[in-house]
């Protein structure tokens, strides 16, 4: 018996989702809808057929978040969606890859263009919803599509590919994919152009933003130059990084830097943004990852790579060391005389469990800030992964796009997540997975103040404000955490000591699990000014 023949729109999404795969796709995320069913049952087959690997989210934020985790991680990722709302629920996620850099493509479903701009239900403007920070592409059956896999094979932002479905929107038959699955590959590709010669003479510092990559750290080695790194740059490996160095930056020896190279997307602190700022600093710039490249702050000189030539200064290196172990052994010793566990020692705590070839997502706010100031350098090449969000530094998505990191590293020796309550609070619902879901081996700890303690230390904690603030910023919720985790069936402990919190991250139950490390936010403007005062009371050679 002749088979029937493949209708327009079963045919289409099976040649879309062959093409995202010999792009480069190794995983879809789906989100269940009735107009994105070719879609659907397209990449489930080719799922079965081991092209790729398909998981499911009935919400699609968290869809894009586990996408985004997976890019980060190493493995182009495709989100598939239906029309309408859901959409626009992925537009956080998309800003966040674009400006961070990391692949992503979008399959949106959509109902004929003939039925736009009438009340088709579910119907709306999808075509360029997502403005600069996407490449769109309308198709339809029969539609041309060279545009698009130029696009597929070169990205420079995410790809949004929005599917014009004709009904029926069931397969006539059975598929077997002929696509060949793709490798995972890694997500930054270094320059190979003829370095520039950089002077050795004048006082330099290597700032290391988000993604900045190892290539940074070796060229302040290389330089013999300090090196002022974010946790989640790539770069904070080796002696020359300087673990306290947002404290020094406001002290004399800060005050006697001459210029600075930068790389990566530097997000983290008021003092760094104040350095790149100076008028008496020299800027050179390094490529950073995302769609907009330009520095908000003058630099005097691009470049792509650096060669450091002549004599440096062998002594300016040394006090920078020497300063940050003074300050460093300092701040441990103001916090080991509070009387209880506090956010500075849980980030640290966390740092130190990450062994060799592990993995740590940061959430933004206070636990990347956190980490900055305590997690103390790892050795070079013990291949730890420090991710974060810090492309526009969000809170939302957080639990997703750590889930998405740990199944995109499924080779880490142990994988960890650092976040406080809100942010955890924020994409709960990322802790919502089908029972046949592929589900990494991940330990959240959850830093749970009941609020938003990085507004204590900024302008608004001051205490002028303090009839307000807990209504619009400090926003306590009171959440039993614990009765949430048990919703979803996902196993937590809560912990009150610095030994309860480092037994629990040194026996995992296997699965996603929630440690929960109560700490005090009243007390967190006044601990922040205190160790301050230790980096301007500090004695410098």
């Amino acid at each position: 018996m002749i088979p029937p023949p493949v209708n327009p729109s079963t045919r289409l999404a099976r040649e879309l989702v062959e093409e995202i795969v010999a792009a480069g796709t190794t995983d879809v995320v789906l989100s269940p809808g009735s107009r994105n069913a070719p879609l659907g049952f397209a990449v489930w087959e080719a799922d079965r057929a081991g092209a790729l690997r398909l998981h499911t989210r009935i919400d699609e934020r968290s869809a894009g978040f586990l996408a985004l985790g997976l890019g980060k991680a190493g493995r182009p990722t495709a989100v598939v969606c239906t029309s309408g709302t859901a959409v626009a629920n992925l537009h956080p996620a998309v800003l966040e890859a674009a400006h961070a850099g990391v692949p992503l493509t979008l399959l949106t479903a959509d109902r004929p263009a003939r039925l736009r701009g009438t009340g088709a239900a579910q119907t709306t403007d999808q075509v360029g919803i997502f403005g600069a920070a996407a490449r769109c592409f309308d198709v339809a059956a029969g539609d041309d599509r060279t545009d698009l896999r130029k696009a597929l094979g070169a990205p420079d932002r995410p790809i949004h590919i929005n599917v014009q479905l004709e009904l029926p929107l069931v397969p006539d038959g059975r598929w077997e994919s002929r696509a060949e699955p793709a490798l995972p590959r890694r997500r930054m590709i270094w320059p190979t152009v003829e370095p520039e010669p950089i002077d050795l003479g004048p006082r330099t510092v290597v700032v290391a933003g988000d993604d900045a990559g190892p290539a940074v750290r070796r060229l302040a080695e290389q330089a013999g130059w300090p090196l002022l790194a974010e946790p989640s740059s790539g770069a904070r490996t080796g002696e020359h990084a300087i673990r306290a160095y947002r404290l020094l930056l406001g002290t004399a020896l800060g005050a006697e830097i001459q210029r600075v190279v930068v790389g990566g997307h530097p997000t983290l602190s008021r003092p760094v943004t104040r350095l790149l700022e100076r008028p008496d600093v020299e800027v050179v710039a390094l490529p950073a990852p995302g769609v907009w490249r330009e520095r908000p702050f003058p630099v005097r000189r691009h470049a792509e790579a650096l060669a450091p030539q002549g004599t440096a200064d062998p002594h300016w290196l040394a006090r920078w060391q020497q300063a940050d172990r003074d300050l460093s052994r300092r701040i441990g010793r103001l916090l080991a005389q509070e009387g209880e566990l506090t956010a500075y020692q849980v980030a640290a705590t966390v740092s130190d469990a990450v062994p060799p070839g592990g993995l740590l997502f940061i959430g933004a706010s206070s636990p990347i800030r956190d980490l900055d100031l305590l997690a103390r350098p790892h050795p070079v090449g013990e291949h730890r992964m420090y991710l974060s969000n810090r492309g526009l530094a969000g809170i939302d998505g957080t639990v997703s796009a750590a889930i998405g990191a740990a199944l995109g590293r499924p080779q880490s020796t142990r994988s960890f997540a650092l976040l406080g309550d809100v942010t955890f609070l924020h994409d709960a619902g990322g802790l919502v997975l089908g029972p046949d879901e592929p589900r990494p081996d991940l330990t959240l700890i959850v830093v749970n103040d009941d609020g938003g303690s990085i507004f204590t230390v900024l302008e608004q904690g001051d205490p002028a404000y303090a009839e307000s603030f807990d209504r619009v910023f400090g926003t306590p919720h009171g959440v039993d955490l614990a009765a949430l985790c048990a919703a979803t069936r996902t196993p937590h402990w809560r912990v009150e000591s610095r030994a309860e919190l480092e037994q629990a991250l040194a026996s995992p139950n296997g699965g996603i699990e929630v440690v929960e490390v109560r700490v005090r936010r009243d007390n967190r403007r006044e601990l922040d000014a205190r160790i301050r005062e230790l980096a301007q009371s500090l004695t410098l050679e």
